[in-house]
């Protein structure tokens, strides 16, 4: 399981965004049970639909929606 450790908001500068325009994307540091961290990158809004912020756990369907698109 993972938990939301922090929420960057790196694209409200000038970075590009990969999602569709007009798309604000967060970076999100996740941390295991072991304390192994890994990166995310979602739409802003995708975090506030689904309640999640810092302390959260992270979703793991998201996880693996992600693995089915990358083949």
């Amino acid at each position: 399981m993972k938990r939301i450790k922090q929420i960057f908001d790196g694209d409200y500068g000038c970075e590009e965004n990969t999602h569709a325009p007009g798309e604000l994307t967060v970076s999100v540091t996740l941390e295991d049970e072991e304390g192994n961290l890994s990166y995310e990158t979602v739409p802003d809004a995708w975090l506030r639909q689904n309640a999640l912020d810092v302390g959260s756990v992270w979703p793991e369907e998201f996880a693996r929606q992600k693995q089915i698109r990358k083949k």
